[in-house]
């Protein structure tokens, strides 16, 4: 039997960073104390995929990462290192490639439709476009672009995409050619409203599987589920559960298959959500460690003055949980992303009351509305309903008869159990789509707050409530993965840091802000895009200007206000561009820029050191990601996902980055696993505990108010102690951030 993780490194494979790369990595990540390597998905992707989350292919290791060989290869080459191997499953989704033909499975469901082998593989309602599945690739409406379809022996051909021809229709002129497929070719805009097949969010080219079916579950898994049986792969990262009909299902059956192997899941918690206990897993995938670390970190108070200064300067009012219910809203309009998902559940919820009299007679209108309504309104990701148990009487209401449904209080009946999952489905999406990817990009008075899973309606996490989290999770999940920056985060953990700071000094920084508009020669008219930009020069300064006008430009087109990705306003986006590059070029500017980022730097890195502190020791298995052992200014992907070059020599790091590895390496050294959590007393700017009685954790909180108390903040401990960060011995007062280690007497 494994032993599971003490601590994983997360390596994100592409075709410019491979598994043979990685393998020549395994020495430097053994040296630095994991216990596992954590691999972005294996099985074959869209060519060029530089996060592999677009399988087209589940019968074969990618070939583009080197292929089986060379997973084999790198695991031969991690066991001798003492190292072991996780792996990232995609169970929800596969690609729509283009070409077409790339997915095989899909490529058959488009040539024999509802009657192919592979039909009950993907998530369509075959009756919403009378028998057909909807592909939303036209650049145009079909009448336009007529004249750009061609047929070719078998196939259609649009541009570089490829469709196979139902047989039998090759030689029909080409309306009746088109009217004869198992698909219907449309325009791109009509996918938000008319697209029949279960996606991933609001990405066309994602399309959902059914794993719940034992035969696509065995299928999809069955090349993982072969090398972690001959000991290739030790455990497994499952992707977006919240996507699956049942995740408490499917957890189970990945368990019985693999023998209980160690796995995690890509859940995000929101609030006080908790994962359910009774899913067969190690935990989530680290989203709410974030969150608690770096809630401990943030001055509560001060973001929220930061937040009265922030509307003065921006003019936005409102708050964080009206922007995300007006995102949610949004999300599910008559013209939103999500309408085509709501437009099923009105279908499905026709046909319930259409099968049992005693439910009729609710207009689609009305359900519309009411549905639109509870997700606007819905407090988490989604629902993970049982089997209905019991039924109370008639609806008085359309409303009510909405919500009785969604809980399962209208009986059993496989429409209703179909609607109950599927708006579970939809809610995962709502909130993702609604609140992380619109209402985080509108509303920001600390960026750093609108993290995944993050709740900026919450700004700062007190010592108390940051402790009772870790011993809950020592007692209920003591494997799950805690992090602080993954391939998904919008900023890594130490652009947090820095801008973390600002809170601490809400008016100072909004002075900075106005003087930096001053020497630009002006505000920007969209002074939201304005406070995002200073704030994102804080975060990953010094930034080149190609990867600030992509970051900007990503977050303003999915706030979705002045413009976005299927409307975009070129006048806008090329005065914020204009504007950055100016920014940029001016060395008055830049110079200024540069002194404030210095004048926080101390701070940052104080907050920095002290998150990777807690996370490398609080409960659970640390998940590095790559690179981020030392500073990492990265923001929101593909700014995230550049390969890591681990050759690069130690000798030329700065003093951060040297104490930044340093401290890792350190910690990862430690006697895992550690011992029992216990929580010490200590004063408003330090986070202390110990892990057994003789390994002692000190970390500094708002480092830029204590400093301005001019006054230490100690810690007294009974006996003798050393500090395994700077070999400092202590007896019985600490008045630093420390690593201790109890001294024999």
């Amino acid at each position: 039997m494994i032993s599971p993780p003490t601590a994983s490194y997360r390596l994100q494979l592409q075709p410019s960073f491979t598994l043979a790369d990685a393998a020549s990595a395994v020495p430097y990540l053994a040296g630095l104390g994991v216990s596992h390597l954590h691999l972005s998905p294996l099985l074959e992707a869209t060519p060029g995929s530089t996060h592999g989350y677009d399988t087209v292919d589940h019968s074969r290791v990618s070939e583009q990462l080197g292929g089986e060989h060379a997973l084999r290869a790198l695991a031969a080459t991690a066991h001798e290192h003492g190292l072991r191997l996780i792996a990232d499953i995609v169970p929800n989704h596969m690609a729509v490639p283009v070409p077409e033909r790339l997915n095989s499975p899909l490529w058959q469901v488009l040539r024999d439709g509802p009657n192919s082998p592979y039909a009950h593989w993907f998530d369509i309602d075959w009756a919403a476009q009378n028998g057909r599945i909807l592909l939303p690739v036209l650049g145009d409406r079909l009448g336009a672009v007529l004249d750009q379809l061609k047929v070719d022996q078998d196939t259609l051909r649009y541009f570089d995409h490829v469709f196979p021809l139902r047989p039998g229709t090759e030689r029909l002129p080409l309306p009746q050619l088109l009217d004869r497929q198992h698909y219907r070719l449309a325009w791109w805009r009509l996918a938000g409203t008319e697209l029949n097949y279960r996606r991933f969010f609001t990405i066309n080219d994602l399309i959902a599987l059914r794993v719940e079916n034992r035969e696509v579950f065995q299928a999809t898994h069955g090349v993982l589920l072969r090398l972690h049986a001959e000991g290739v792969i030790d455990g497994f990262r499952v992707d977006h559960p919240d996507g699956l009909a049942d995740p408490r299902g499917y957890l189970r059956c990945l368990a019985e298959a693999s023998g209980g192997a160690y796995t995690v899941v890509e859940k995000i918690l929101t609030g006080l959500e908790r994962l359910p206990e009774d899913w067969p897993c190690a935990g989530t995938t680290g989203y709410d460690a974030l969150r608690h670390i770096d809630g401990v970190l943030t001055d509560g108070p001060g973001v929220c003055r930061l937040t009265e200064l922030y509307a003065d300067y921006t003019g936005i009012r409102g708050s964080a949980g009206e922007a995300a219910r007006q995102g949610r809203a949004e999300m599910t309009a008559p013209r939103g992303e999500l309408a085509a998902e709501l437009n099923r559940l009105v279908r499905l919820a026709g046909r319930i009351c259409a099968e049992e009299p005693a439910l009729a007679d609710h207009e689609p209108l009305a359900v519309r509305e009411a549905l639109c309504e509870l997700f606007t309104h819905y407090t988490v990701y989604r629902p993970y309903p049982f089997p209905a148990e019991r039924t109370i009487g008639t609806p008085e209401s359309t409303k009510q008869f909405v919500e009785l449904l969604t809980q399962g209080h209208l009986g059993a009946s496989p429409a209703k159990e179909e609607f109950r999952t599927r708006f579970a489905q939809t809610a995962s999406a709502v909130a993702a789509k609604g609140v992380e990817d619109t209402a985080f990009f509108r509303w920001y008075p600390l960026l750093s707050l609108n993290e995944v899973g993050g709740n900026p309606a919450h700004p700062g996490i007190v010592t108390g409530d940051f402790h009772r989290w870790c011993e809950d999770i020592q007692r209920h999940w003591p494997l799950t993965m805690t992090t602080l920056s993954t391939h998904d985060t919008k900023r890594s953990a130490d652009a947090r840091a820095r801008l973390a700071v600002l809170a601490e000094l809400p008016e100072q920084w909004v002075a900075e802000c106005a003087a930096w508009a001053e020497l630009a020669g002006g505000h920007l008219a969209d002074r939201n895009a304005e406070w995002l930009l200073w704030q994102t020069l804080v975060a990953a300064w010094p930034i080149e200007p190609e990867r600030l006008v992509g970051v900007l430009l990503k977050s303003v087109r999915e706030a979705k206000l002045a413009t976005s990705w299927t409307s975009p306003d070129p006048a806008y986006e090329a005065e914020l561009t204009d504007y950055a590059r100016a920014v940029l070029a001016s060395p008055e500017l830049t110079e200024r820029i540069g002194r404030f980022v210095a004048f926080l730097e101390p701070y940052a890195q104080s907050n920095s050191l002290a998150a990777a502190l807690l996370q490398l020791t609080m409960p659970g298995v640390p998940d590095l990601y790559q690179g981020a052992e030392k500073p990492l200014y990265t923001l929101v992907d593909p700014d995230n996902r550049a390969p890591v070059d681990f050759s690069a020599p130690e000798v030329g790091l700065s003093d951060f980055a040297r104490r930044k590895l340093h401290l890792t390496r350190t910690a990862l050294h430690l006697p895992r696993p550690l011992g029992a959590y216990r929580a010490l007393e200590a004063g408003p700017h330090l986070v202390a505990y110990q892990r057994g009685p003789d390994l002692t954790i000190i970390a500094t909180r708002l480092p830029f108010t204590l400093a301005q108390r001019d006054e230490p903040t100690t810690l007294e401990l009974p006996g003798r102690w050393r500090d395994l960060l700077t070999d400092r011995q202590f007896d019985g007062t600490v008045e630093t951030v420390a690593l201790l280690t109890r001294e024999s007497a």
